[in-house]
């Protein structure tokens, strides 16, 4: 019902440019950065006893999907992914600390990650946790493609991967040919159901609404197709239209992509019959069944975004491994190269391959701090944020918005704000003139 009652007007009031806001300050705000605040970061975090969680950033894909706005190399050829998995151990082992900090997190993310051969993957995998071990109930998780992961999930399984995410976007044909992505809805579910036989601990699935020649009733097929193959988790995205960064989305028509009150519609009607379906809303575009881990936490708000999304709030600080790669450490996200023969260099070179980065200050914690509450649970106690930070909250922030309800006890989305949460954290972002982001819609 809150979805029928967005009047146009609004909804076209909303679709500005705004951050995911998978970190605060945003990526745009960053700097160049030298190695010794990264190796000074590094340091402060093995004095403490804190948990830490590990990315791996694997960029090799084999063609170019048009609508991807990830860190992607074109790549066909072994011997680079050789030198690449030497490079990612390297990195590793530059990684210095005195105390035992094992992984409650590993995740291996791409790119295409299972692009890697099964003997390159099993190097990695080893190489890694023989220098990070990890914790006895870890979350192990990879990103699956479909086209050339299927007969690797066995081998991911026996390795000790416990969680996986397939890529599908969208089952139809017509727009798979429009975004330069072909995989067959056959492909997905027997990769789905090999999977589950081999009883994979939490399995997701991500799908994007936005993209060219998609309807509603196209996406309502995809969607009751994902549906019938219950995935434990879905990711929801919205199609990110950054050409200013990625040049190859110019090969996508505008006139092919959905317009702004359709595109809300394919989202509202998927969000609908996903909920029917017995998923849960979590974030802003996450849904999960009601048993799942993920949604006990955001029950009790218990949920942390980063870069890979929402997850458990299991660790803050994470190691970045890999070109283009980002972490956070003690207060500071580090960025390595962008670049893979510079990444390369810079490794031989035995020195870490950090390129930018922000140091944040006090009022950066503290924005940072409400942001990451307003995008896991939609609200602010105002009482608890005095508590944490010693300062009222109606005195910093003098905020009217028909999104939110604001009064003496809380700052807190309505139920239509909730869908248009970047547009509110915005009002917390000190930085957001220094960044171009793609439309909230």
């Amino acid at each position: 019902m809150v979805l029928k009652e967005i009047d146009p007007a609004l909804l076209a009031s909303l679709d500005l440019p705004a951050p995911r806001y998978t970190s605060y300050p945003t990526a745009p705000a960053w700097y160049n950065i030298e190695e010794e605040v990264y190796l000074k970061a590094l340091q402060q975090f093995d004095e403490s006893s804190a948990p830490l969680s590990l990315y791996v950033h694997i960029p090799f894909c084999k063609t170019m999907c048009l609508f991807c706005g990830c860190s992607v190399i074109l790549n066909r050829r072994e011997d680079v992914q050789d030198q690449y998995v030497d490079s990612l151990l390297e990195e590793a082992r530059l990684i210095i600390f005195r105390n035992k900090h094992p992984l409650r997190q590993l995740h291996l993310g791409g790119g295409t990650p299972t692009q890697l051969t099964e003997d390159q993957l099993k190097r990695l995998y080893r190489g890694l946790i023989d220098i990070f071990p990890l914790d006895t109930t870890a979350e192990i998780s990879i990103e699956v493609d479909p086209r050339n992961g299927t007969n690797k999930l066995e081998m991911l399984k026996n390795l000790g991967f416990n969680r996986i995410s397939f890529g599908v976007q969208d089952t139809d044909p017509s727009v798979q040919k429009a975004i330069h992505r072909y995989q067959s809805y056959e492909m997905t579910r027997d990769t789905m159901l090999k999977a589950r036989a081999l009883n994979f601990d939490s399995i997701n699935m991500d799908l994007i609404y936005g993209l060219p020649l998609q309807t509603v009733e196209s996406f309502k097929d995809t969607i009751n197709k994902i549906i019938e193959m219950s995935p434990d988790r879905i990711a929801l995205f919205s199609y990110a239209k950054i050409p200013w960064i990625k040049a190859h989305q110019k090969a996508i028509p505008e006139e092919s992509l959905p317009p702004t009150p359709i595109k809300f519609a394919l989202y509202a009607h998927a969000r609908k019959v996903l909920i029917e379906a017995g998923y849960l809303p979590i974030g802003m575009d996450h849904f999960a069944k009601k048993e799942d881990e993920l949604t006990l936490a955001f029950q009790e708000k218990r949920l942390q975004r980063n870069f890979q999304g929402y997850s458990l709030k299991n660790t803050e600080n994470m190691l970045g491994l890999g070109v283009t790669s980002i972490g956070y450490i003690s207060g500071v996200y580090i960025q390595n190269a962008k670049d893979l023969d510079s990444y390369n260099s810079l490794i031989k070179k035995r020195r870490l391959p950090v390129q930018k980065g922000f140091v944040l200050g006090s009022e950066d914690f503290l924005r940072r701090s409400l942001i990451q509450k307003l995008m896991c649970d939609f609200e602010i106690d105002k009482e608890i944020f005095k508590k944490e930070w010693g300062k009222d909250f109606d005195a910093l922030f003098q905020i009217d918005s028909e999104l939110v309800i604001n009064n003496e006890k809380v700052f807190k989305a309505t139920p239509i704000g909730a869908l248009f949460i970047r547009n509110i954290a915005m009002y917390f972002d000190a930085y957001i003139n220094k960044g171009h982001f793609s439309k909230a819609i």
